[in-house]
């Protein structure tokens, strides 16, 4: 039976934990056994880069977190060597950093994440590395809007030719 103080420490680490998973936009799991201290320090310092926060942790503590946060499925994965990427900012930057890194280094595994407040494979994970940055998508959805308006343009103009008018000058 652990003492009081330890006990004490380990329903803090608990508590904190609990409050980190229900305040972020997204969660991985990963089983990081297998790299060396080189690595792993290059990919903190890439975590810390994108606004992540990474720790190993005790699978027992991480899945009463999980349990306290209503992320129960998770404890489904918490076997062997654990740790957690938690961001409060951006919800894609945890699985862009971790599966890039896991694709150079295969003893680096992704459990599974939280995203969205639901419990997702490490599949899931996987196809949401692969999102485009928002900026990108917002570029991408301007692009065609502005596109979309242009044909609109066009069509209207052509109707207002093919009616005998003359067709008003467009404004840009």
């Amino acid at each position: 039976m652990p003492s009081e103080k330890v006990l004490l420490q380990k329903q803090a680490l608990v508590a904190d934990l609990t409050e980190k998973l229900n305040g972020a936009a997204a969660s991985v799991v990963v089983d990081y056994s297998g790299i060396t201290v080189a690595d792993d320090t290059q990919l903190r310092r890439k975590l810390r880069e994108a606004g992540v926060e990474y720790a190993v942790v005790k699978n027992t503590l991480l899945g009463r977190a999980a349990d306290n946060a209503g992320y129960g499925d998770l404890k489904n994965v918490l076997e062997g060597a654990t740790a957690i990427a938690i961001s409060n900012d951006d919800a894609l930057a945890p699985a862009k950093v971790l599966c890039e890194y896991a694709e150079k280094h295969d003893n680096f595994k992704i459990k599974a994440g939280i995203f969205e407040g639901k419990v997702v494979t490490d599949a899931t994970v996987k196809e949401l590395s692969k999102v485009p940055p928002r900026e990108v998508l917002l570029s991408m959805f301007l692009g065609g809007l502005t596109a979309t308006i242009g044909n609109l343009a066009r069509a209207l103009n052509a109707v207002a030719e093919k009616q005998g008018g003359e067709a008003p000058a467009a404004e840009a």
